[in-house]
Order: C-alpha cells, then sequence, then structure tokens
C-alpha cells in the first residue's frame, strides 16, 4: 500500500481538498466497538456497558486523523438473525453501513478468539468490497495471543492488537487507517446538506413506545433510524442531518422518556441521561404524545423539564390514524394543553400520523415558528409603552401600606427571551403579578408557547 503514496503530496493540502473518509466500527456484539468509537472520537459520545447490544442504532461523529477528515459510524453488534425480530432489523442497519462505509474497521474480541458469527459476518465484510482494517480487542494481556493468531485465518489481512479500554494500541491502529484513507478515491462529492451555517437543533422526545424514531424516518424519507412495536428500541440520542427549505436542521433521537421511580437498570439510566443532555443542547423540543393516550403524568413532566430549560416546543401528537372523532379530539387536546400547561400558554399542538406520514408536513412549520419566537427580540421603547400601560390597566398591590413602583424594563437576551424589570422594593413584589407581566409578554408581543424570564431587580436608592 505504501507504493501508491506519492511522497511529495502535502498532507494538510491533500486533507483540505478531500471528502471524509467514511469509517464504520462493524463486528458482533460486546467486542468494544463503542468504545473504540469513543477513543477514536476524542470524546464520549456512545453508550458503554458490559450487556451484549447496548448499541443498536447507527451513530456517526466527525473527527480528525492525522489531518484527514474521517467520519465515523458506529454500528449495531452483528447477529445470524433473519425476519421481524429485533436483531434482524439490527442486522439490516449494520449492513448498511458496510455498503456506505469507504473503509471498515472489523473488530473481534481477541481474548475470546474468533468464533462462527465472525466468520460469518468477515465473509459478508470481505464480499462487500471496502478497504477493511482488522482490530483485535482485548488485547491487554498474554490472554490474547491465541485469539490474535486465529484473526488471521479470517482473510482481512493481519490483526492490529489494541485494548480499547486502555488505549493501547491506538498509534498501530492510526497508522494503518491512515494508510488505508491513502489508498481510496476521496474525491470530493455534491454534499446535499449545506454545512456552513449553524443547525437548528430540534430535540424529539416523549414516553417510550411514542413513535419517535418512526417520525423522523418519515420526515427524512428514509429507513435511518431502527423502530420496532418494542417499547425502549433507541437507546443512544442520535442526531441527523436534514436540509429543509434551503435551511439546515438537526434531528435529535433520544431515548423513552418513563418515571423516575421505573428506571432501575444502569443501562436505562444512561439512556435517559443522553435525553436529558439532548434536551439541554437542543433549541425547539417536539414533545410527542401517543393519540391513544395523550397528556400523561409523564409527558407533563417532560414538559416541565423543556420549560425549565427555557427551550422552545411543539406538542406533537402521533398516531392520529387511530383517532375515530377527529375534530372533537384535536379541540380537547388543545383545551387540555392550555388548562395543563399554563407556564407555556399558547404552545402548538400539531396531530399527524408518523407511521402513514398525513399531516407530518405540518410539524417543521410549527417549529419554525416557535423558534423564531423564541429568537425574538423586542425595542426597549416598546416595552416600555407597554410596562406603563400594564401598570395603569392593573397596579402592583401595596405591601404593608407602602406602594411598589415598575420603573423599567428591558430585554437583556433572547433563546429564551429574558426581560429584566427594575422597580421599588423588588423583593416584595408577589409572584402572581410576575406571572401577569409574564402573560401580558407573551399575550401583547405574540410569543405564543414561548418559555419566558423575568427577572426583577431593585433600583438604585439615593437615599441608601
Amino acid at each position: 500500500m505504501t507504493d501508491d503514496i506519492d511522497p511529495g503530496l502535502d498532507d494538510a493540502e491533500t486533507a483540505d481538498e478531500q471528502r471524509p473518509a467514511r469509517i464504520a466500527l462493524v463486528g458482533r456484539p460486546n467486542v468494544g466497538k463503542s468504545t473504540l468509537f469513543n477513543r477514536m472520537a476524542g470524546k464520549k459520545l456512545a453508550i458503554v456497558n458490559d450487556t451484549p447490544g447496548v448499541t443498536r442504532d447507527r451513530r456517526e461523529a466527525s473527527s480528525r486523523l492525522r489531518g484527514h477528515p474521517i467520519i465515523l459510524e458506529d454500528t449495531a453488534g452483528f447477529e445470524n438473525a433473519k425476519g421481524e425480530k429485533l436483531e434482524a432489523r439490527m442486522r439490516t442497519q449494520t449492513e448498511a453501513a458496510v455498503q456506505n462505509a469507504d473503509i471498515c474497521l472489523f473488530i473481534y474480541d481477541a481474548r475470546a478468539g474468533v468464533t462462527p458469527l465472525d466468520r460469518i459476518f468477515a465473509d459478508f465484510v470481505r464480499k462487500s468490497g471496502k478497504v477493511v482494517v482488522l482490530v483485535a480487542n482485548k488485547c491487554e494481556s498474554s490472554a490474547s495471543d491465541a485469539g490474535v493468531t486465529e484473526g488471521y485465518a479470517l482473510g482481512l489481512g493481519d490483526p492490529i492488537e489494541v485494548a480499547a479500554e486502555h488505549n493501547i494500541g491506538t498509534v498501530d491502529l492510526d497508522d494503518a487507517v491512515e494508510l488505508a484513507i491513502r489508498s481510496i478515491d476521496l474525491t470530493p462529492i455534491p454534499d446535499e446538506i449545506d454545512r456552513s451555517d449553524a443547525p437548528v437543533r430540534i430535540a424529539i422526545v416523549g414516553r417510550p413506545n411514542a413513535g419517535k424514531s418512526t417520525l423522523i424516518n418519515t420526515l427524512i424519507g428514509e429507513d435511518r433510524l431502527l423502530t420496532g412495536p418494542e417499547a425502549g428500541v433507541t437507546r443512544d440520542a442520535i442526531t441527523i442531518d436534514y436540509m429543509w427549505q434551503g435551511r439546515r436542521v438537526q434531528f435529535h433521537d433520544t431515548a423513552g422518556m418513563r418515571k423516575k421511580a421505573k428506571v432501575q437498570e444502569t443501562l436505562e439510566k444512561l439512556s435517559v441521561g443522553e435525553s436529558l443532555r439532548a434536551i439541554k443542547f437542543a433549541q425547539v423540543v417536539v414533545l410527542l404524545m401517543d393519540a391513544t393516550k395523550p397528556f400523561d403524568k409523564q409527558d407533563m413532566q417532560i414538559a416541565a423539564l423543556c420549560e425549565r430549560e427555557g427551550r422552545a416546543m411543539v406538542i406533537g401528537v402521533t398516531k392520529w390514524d387511530l383517532v375515530k372523532n377527529k375534530s372533537e379530539m384535536a379541540k380537547s387536546l388543545r383545551e387540555m394543553a392550555g388548562r395543563l400547561l399554563p407556564q407555556v400558554r399558547g404552545i402548538p399542538v400539531v396531530m399527524f400520523s408518523g407511521l402513514t406520514g398525513k399531516s407530518v408536513d405540518r410539524l417543521l412549520p410549527a417549529i419554525e415558528r416557535v423558534h423564531n419566537d423564541w429568537s425574538a427580540q423586542v425595542k426597549t421603547s416598546d416595552l416600555n409603552d407597554w410596562l406603563s400601560e400594564k401598570i395603569i390597566r392593573h397596579p402592583p398591590p401595596a405591601v404593608n401600606g407602602r406602594r411598589i413602583k415598575p420603573k423599567y424594563i428591558s430585554q437583556t437576551k433572547t433563546r429564551p427571551p429574558t426581560f429584566v424589570l427594575k422597580c421599588s422594593r423588588a423583593d416584595r413584589l408577589p409572584d402572581s403579578y410576575k406571572r401577569y407581566l409574564v402573560n401580558g409578554l407573551r399575550e401583547d408581543f405574540d410569543l405564543p408557547g414561548t418559555p419566558i424570564r423575568l427577572f426583577v431587580r431593585a433600583d438604585k436608592n439615593p437615599y441608601a
């Protein structure tokens, strides 16, 4: 392979001209793919646990390897299953990752040696015609020596000995991957995604089995995410780029969130932690509810969490094809949203069927509207005219016989809209009056469903 390298080639110049090499990490379950994925990405992205089959969806991460841009893709463990089983659907996703990759890192457990399943998968990878780097993982002790030797029989080249968990052998692996990158054609091809602009980050959250992954697959028009009738199929928070009307959006598929008391297993705790992290880093959150049982107590808790985090929010009601009296149900849902979520009064409620795709096209325009409101900037002069009118209409109550005088209001930041009210005796202003002002801001400046922050500060006392 080294004979093909031009010694006069400038590495930095070449890296800038080429597209990222797509590298798929593949192998049977529990051989350490996600651990190596995190190690190569340089940060902890994928959930790692001793339980086999933790990874189910394909997860991507952009990185660089010695100046070369790369896209790493973590995959589900390959299992010899067919039909409609969950394992069979996971295998389909893994096979798709191999077909889309430029380079495959075939990983096997050197301590366990080469298994019959390793041989079956090695045949599939070899027939794919992709450049393959064979990785013997878990080589931190002499117990792996026999397994390393067995790796030669797979016919995928010399095994690279690594221990991803202990960061052993990664330099040799980088050498092998760099040679593989140099051996393939990475001529740039047109990218449908315009990555020059920052994306609108959209987290799809809800209870287990609400239809989050199905919705994203319908929105992007391909079976990118693993779906099924089983509850809790998604474990990692998966990020997917998409272009909508010339604008880049990023969907974050998340694991379903159950009541805290029911979450006992470590693996589910890690999955829920990923979902919470997705909410914190999102700009807009779509709270997805099942039309057959909407506004469950857990839905309300998720909505309250999103409001506390200050995220713009849309309520999506899926499985709408199962509802019989649609007009009456729609009216009831909007009434429930206003009554149960007064802190985000006017929040949009969009009804659709994620499975059939009916009315799904109404979701992204609703997301765009709440995102614009979430980023709204109000003029200070308009705010103070509004404040004067509000005080005349409903002055603050006197406390202990002394009046409270609001004097000045201004917007200090957006995302979410945040306001500071200067006021005499600020610590005595009742919460009910603050809610009156917040609801007035939302209604009079047309910010329905937007979380609003109002901070009351004491005005400087010249006699203090």
